[in-house]
């Protein structure tokens, strides 16, 4: 099935529906065909797939690959990790997020403990107490403030410093490395520029641990004599990055989508036993993680089109996670929404190894940061917030809010509830 006349040019990323809307040629594209002709800027034309059951398709089976040194990717618009490519790329070690088993499942199979439910749940109240403190330092600030800067940011960024065991105060450099290495549209030197200066920070801290590790998951990872230092590079650049780059986005652009919703905000505050419901239907509605790549091994049927071997495949789980085939009214937030099957942690054997992890830090944060803060408010009109529209991590690149000083709670809670 050909339709010349409607393939796009380029990934259709703007967004000009709303802050929090998917690009509306992207919802065009799913309505008229969920799996589209994508022409990339070079001329090589690959897939673009937008509907919620082709998303879980192409997401599950691995003969659509994640590798990029098995054939030429044409990505113009790169992931974390996966930058764009004419040519073949070269495996890079340790890094498991474009690997296909069995490669992927051994290096996977080394983290699963230390990301199980069990052991999140465990660290359950420690996250707590971090968000807590973290809240104390925001209450003693004269708004208006900056929540990326003073909470969103901090927050996870403490929780997996103090889970990889990387020094918290190396944070400006690899926050600076990181926001530099997502930037979509830059030259290829700079971005490889940060990533190399991740990487060169990462090594001398692995090569620590391996002659002295500690009580952390790097130390874990190091005690592993068959992890060569730069798998241990790879993992830990993997980890660290989407340990604190995607909630972060989470929290700041799910506190923005809150505050504009008020009456749902006044729910929440009422009652606290539906955050985490409302915190599942904020990784619906935002998804931040949104375009993924895949390389068709073969010649595969998906929604009634044939996507010939060889083929880039972008897949779009924003998109998925607003199909109303699948969602009713999945343009609206609603905290009551039954969110399951949703696709924000991804889908098969690449999703998320610490959707666990992130869902007790949002549910703590947004959690902590309601009950404080009764009164919080944006500082500025809604349309002149900066939306990360230039990054591979949706989100915001400030978020000005307010409060009355008089009106801060300050009671902790335990995780039981006391």
């Amino acid at each position: 099935m050909t339709h010349t006349a409607s393939i796009p040019s380029g990934l259709p990323m703007d967004r000009n529906a709303g802050p929090f809307a998917p690009p509306r040629e992207i919802t065009e594209l799913r309505t008229a065909r969920p799996v589209s002709p994508l022409l990339f800027p070079d001329g090589h034309r690959g897939w673009l797939i937008t509907g919620y059951d082709a998303v879980r398709q192409v997401m599950s089976d691995t003969r659509f690959s994640s590798r990029q040194d098995i054939g030429i990717v044409h990505v113009p618009y790169e992931t974390p990790g996966m930058p764009a490519a004419t040519e073949p790329s070269p495996q890079t070690p340790g890094l498991f997020i474009a690997m296909d088993p069995p490669d992927h499942t051994r290096l996977r199979r080394l983290l699963t403990g230390a990301f199980t439910v069990k052991r999140m749940k465990e660290l359950q109240q420690h996250i707590i107490d971090i968000t807590e403190r973290q809240l104390d330092e925001m209450a003693r600030l004269t708004p208006p403030i900056d929540l990326v800067k003073e909470f969103a940011l901090p927050v996870p960024s403490l929780v997996i410093c103090e889970l990889l065991g990387v020094p918290y105060a190396d944070r400006a450099a690899f926050q600076v490395n990181t926001a530099q290495f997502l930037i979509k549209d830059q030259a290829l030197e700079d971005k490889m520029a940060a990533y190399g200066a991740m990487t060169s920070y990462l090594a001398g801290l692995v090569v620590g641990k391996r002659a002295e590790p500690g009580e952390d998951i790097l130390s874990d990872l190091a005690r592993n004599e068959d992890l060569g230092i730069d798998e241990l590079v790879g993992i830990s650049f993997l980890l660290l990055l989407a340990g604190h780059e995607t909630t972060a986005n989470m929290l700041a652009l799910g506190t923005f989508a809150l505050l504009e919703h008020p009456e749902q905000l006044a729910e929440l505050r009422e009652n606290p036993d539906l955050m985490p419901g409302a915190v599942e239907e904020l990784l619906r509605y935002l998804t931040v993680a949104d375009i993924f790549y895949r390389y068709a091994t073969e010649d595969l049927e998906v929604g009634g089109e044939i996507i010939e071997q060889g083929s880039t495949v972008v897949v779009s789980l924003l998109a998925a996670n607003r199909d109303p085939r699948r969602f009713a009214d999945a343009d609206t937030f609603d905290i009551h929404r039954e969110t399951g099957g949703r696709l924000a942690f991804g889908h098969g054997i690449h999703a998320c190894l610490g959707m666990q992890l992130a869902r007790i830090e949002m549910r703590a944060g947004f959690e902590g940061l309601l009950r404080r803060f009764p009164t919080l408010e944006l500082a500025i009109p809604a349309d002149r917030v900066r939306l990360r529209t230039d990054m591979n991590i949706y989100g915001v690149h400030e978020l000005p809010v307010t409060w009355t000083e008089s009106a801060t709670h300050t009671v902790h809670i335990r995780s039981d509830g006391q």
